[in-house]
């Protein structure tokens, strides 16, 4: 039976959890990414070896790449895909010389994940991603204003999204929106709404055709 290893996500340097902190909780390797390298560009075999030494001078080991981020060119099939196609098979070529050979990825388009909260406070002072769907259709129905988005949400629950809206304060309607719209975990890339929608068009493509 294969022996399970306790690993926890870090976002890199930039991280407020340290590698430190990280191996005292008793963790033994870091789940982590290049999060600094825009998605599609090829992770250079370099900058790899120096991220692996950075974990490994910590005493961890870098156990799971979440995730070598796939480009919107091939989610879309759009006609620069085979380029972005190369880049990825290299990086993963480049993590194997590293000797990292588990890497995760996904297929979702645009935001990749989203939360209606990145930080969000518990009771016993810890903090958590945190999905509000009330907050969510929110954004969806009277922020974003996507087309179809009534047809998606009940009476009511629309009733609540716009009580809810009505409730917060310009400050957390910012907030709301910067935490939808942060793209990738582990990047600083925030999403206008116009470059979401932008996005959002692109993605009929992808459906079966009539």
């Amino acid at each position: 039976m294969n022996n399970l290893e306790e690993t926890f996500r870090w976002f890199g340097p930039a991280d407020p959890v340290t590698l430190t902190a990280i191996a005292q909780s008793g963790a033994t390797g870091v789940v982590t990414a290049l999060y600094h390298i825009p998605v599609g560009e090829i992770w250079g075999l370099e900058e790899i070896i120096q991220r692996k030494t950075i974990i490994e001078e910590a005493g961890l080991s870098w156990s799971v790449v979440e995730s070598v981020n796939i480009h919107e060119s091939i989610k879309t099939a759009s006609a620069d895909r085979d380029k972005y196609i190369e880049n990825y098979i290299s990086t993963l070529q480049n993590l194997a010389s590293a000797g990292i050979t588990t890497v995760c990825y996904n297929f979702m388009p645009v935001l990749d994940w989203t939360r209606t909260d990145l930080d969000y406070l518990l009771p016993n002072k810890g903090t958590a991603l945190r999905y509000d769907a009330k907050a969510l259709a929110a954004f969806d129905l009277y922020i974003l204003e996507r087309n179809g988005a009534r047809d998606d949400y009940s009476s009511a629950q629309q009733q609540i999204a716009k009580q809810y809206l009505d409730s917060i304060t310009p400050e957390e309607r910012t907030q709301l929106i910067n935490n939808l719209m942060a793209g990738l975990p582990g990047t600083d890339k925030t999403l206008s709404i116009s470059e979401f929608k932008e996005h959002l068009n692109a993605m009929p493509m992808l459906m079966p055709q009539d």
